[in-house]
């Protein structure tokens, strides 16, 4: 039976033609053959560039930007979506998206990390957005991962540049494999490529491993992970969610109080 999977990008997809096109071949490549995932991108005029690095290393501005994620979450549930996919790094309003909605919610953050600790193995993020690494330690600390983390770290390069890299991607790979060498100098046994654009280039131009160490695909884990908790979901195994951070409330007290702040989507 087919899955369908409501995908929120954190940037403007419209505005990023060629990562668009990527993202789309990538996710042929590793979803099952009747999985559908519909892709979603911030509303246009989000930003004043187009993307939003400049607005997403603050977490002020990012806990705003979170109110897009929830009303797509929702949406996803009202139209009748198998499960929601946060498909960014940062994974904004994840636990929270989690509570509200009664359809399986993934984190691409998360799904990278719990691929990488396979067999108990320690990893490594490198970030292209420097304050994203405080906030990825950050979660995976909450993930119940910090343990196996040796660090998360800048890249040394920015989004323009691999967004270039879609037309010439070897000089970039290679600063790529440089820095990766620094994490697994620190003992990483896998690495995280950081956010969704730079996960997409590596994994288009067949970038897996770095001197044996695994260069682990985020977006190819959230997928399968997605379709996972669907199969759980449909098969009657997945528990519902308990406690202050896991119960759904009533939907419709929760579209009483959406209403009240102006925050329930249309």
């Amino acid at each position: 039976m087919a899955i369908r999977v409501w995908h929120q990008s954190f940037t403007v997809l419209s505005d990023l033609a060629a990562y668009d096109e990527a993202l789309k071949d990538h996710f042929r490549r590793v979803a099952r053959p009747d999985t559908v995932i519909d892709m979603h991108g911030m509303r246009e005029g989000t930003y004043r560039t187009n993307y939003p690095g400049d607005d997403i290393k603050h977490v002020g501005f990012q806990f705003l930007h979170s109110i897009q994620f929830l009303q797509g979450a929702l949406l996803a549930e009202r139209h009748g979506y198998d499960a929601y996919a946060l498909s960014t790094l940062p994974e904004p309003g994840l636990r929270e998206i989690r509570a509200l909605v009664n359809i399986p919610v993934v984190g691409y953050g998360e799904c990278a990390a719990r691929a990488a600790v396979g067999d108990g193995r320690k990893f490594g993020a490198l970030v292209f957005i420097p304050e994203l690494a405080e906030l990825y330690r950050d979660n995976v600390r909450r993930h119940g991962l910090g343990c196996r983390l040796v660090g998360a770290r800048d890249v040394g390069f920015r989004f323009t540049d691999v967004l270039a890299a879609f037309d010439r991607p070897g000089p970039l790979i290679d600063r790529f494999r440089e820095a990766a060498r620094g994490l697994i100098a620190s003992g990483a046994e896998a690495i995280v490529p950081g956010e969704a654009p730079l996960n997409v280039l590596l994994a288009m131009n067949g970038v897996s491993e770095v001197d044996g160490v695994e260069v682990i695909d985020s977006l190819g884990a959230w997928v399968r992970s997605a379709e996972l908790a669907v199969d759980e979901r449909k098969a009657g195994k997945a528990e519902p969610g308990s406690g202050y951070f896991g119960a759904v409330p009533d939907s419709v007290r929760r579209d009483e109080i959406l209403d009240f702040y102006g925050l329930n989507p249309a």
